[in-house]
């Protein structure tokens, strides 16, 4: 008697598939789970945090999430590289706050460029917004900072369990193991 497991078929759905939509608004209980205990990991390394630094917490985490997914030969972006960063990008916010303008820069090549892109794309959102925004900024990138250096318990210490908890809160993968949509009849 057949169980049914050696006739499993994998088929391309198109991004209209209403299966494929309706499988993405109802996750599995396990999926359910495992969002809500990454959401709490995370908000336990973000501290309180205020509707606003919760929606820059996104803005900043897409960005590095959209940074690490393209390649330009520096290597692949891991937890350590995206602590440097943005540890050195909050060191320059609150260096500033005490009237001494420097920038700290991190060692890494990868870190580096992560630093200069990410700080550009924060003078752009935050344009016009001054000391304020730099403060609830560097708030944020703190936290960031202590959910890659894996201080929050539970983040794990591999070299990307950070990057992965956020991206499956964002609900994105990494474009390497990205499949095509497939339904599993």
């Amino acid at each position: 008697m057949c169980c049914g497991t050696k006739r499993l078929v994998e088929i391309n759905c198109p991004p209209t598939c209403v299966y494929l939509e309706s499988a993405s608004r109802h996750p599995a209980a396990v999926v359910k789970r495992q969002q809500e205990a990454d959401l709490t990991v995370l908000m336990g390394a973000l501290g309180r945090v205020s509707e606003q630094q919760l929606q820059l917490f996104f803005l900043i985490q897409s960005f590095i999430s959209r940074f690490g997914a393209k390649s330009d030969g520096l290597g692949r972006l891991v937890d350590a590289d995206v602590a440097e960063a943005v540890g050195a990008i909050a060191a320059s916010f609150e260096t500033a706050s005490r009237g001494v303008l420097y920038e700290h820069s991190a060692a890494s090549p990868t870190a580096e460029s992560l630093r200069r892109e990410l700080k550009e794309f924060l003078a752009q959102i935050g344009r016009g917004a001054g000391t304020r925004f730099e403060r609830m900024a560097g708030e944020v990138l703190r936290g960031i900072e202590r959910a890659a250096t894996h201080q929050a318990t539970g983040v794990g210490a591999g070299a990307v369990d950070y990057l992965s908890l956020a991206a499956r809160i964002l609900q994105e993968r990494p474009p390497e193991s990205q499949p095509s949509s497939l339904i599993i009849p």
